[in-house]
């Protein structure tokens, strides 16, 4: 009979993040949302006048997946495209029923954030403090 592997907190971490992105998405599947539409719709809002490359990006996907989900979010009237001139890069920008959307996802996550306060307390600060030390200089 073989040992149980030792603790290994990648994967401790990765298990936990599954089951509150299970929750993250069936928390936005009422509002037509998924976790990536939702990221991808808040590059957008947070970056007014974002290209597609720049979408692309910051999403670490393919500028034709970033055509092809702005295309799905300009027929919702999530979102709309501005291109000055042929040539140019295009613009996105939320529009109002975006940015109302993004409202009520951000009350879904603001819920499921109190949620893990209240479970654990302890991992959410350390999960603050890991953000902050990791992100501080960006």
């Amino acid at each position: 009979m073989s040992e149980p592997p030792a603790f290994s907190p990648t994967i401790t971490l990765l298990t936990i993040a599954r089951a509150w992105e299970s929750a993250l998405t069936e928390g936005l599947a009422p509002l037509g949302l998924t976790v990536r539409r939702y990221g991808l719709l808040g590059h957008i809002r947070s970056t007014p006048d974002i290209s597609f490359s720049e979408l692309a990006r910051r999403s670490r996907i393919t500028v034709q997946s970033a055509h092809t989900a702005v295309a799905g979010f300009t027929a919702d009237g999530l979102v709309e495209v501005v291109t000055e001139q042929v040539g140019a890069a295009s613009r996105i920008r939320v529009t109002a029923t975006g940015r109302e959307l993004l409202d009520r996802a951000a009350e879904v996550v603001g819920g499921l954030d109190a949620d893990l306060e209240a479970a654990d307390a302890h991992l959410a600060e350390a999960l603050r403090a890991s953000f902050t030390r990791r992100f501080a200089d960006r």
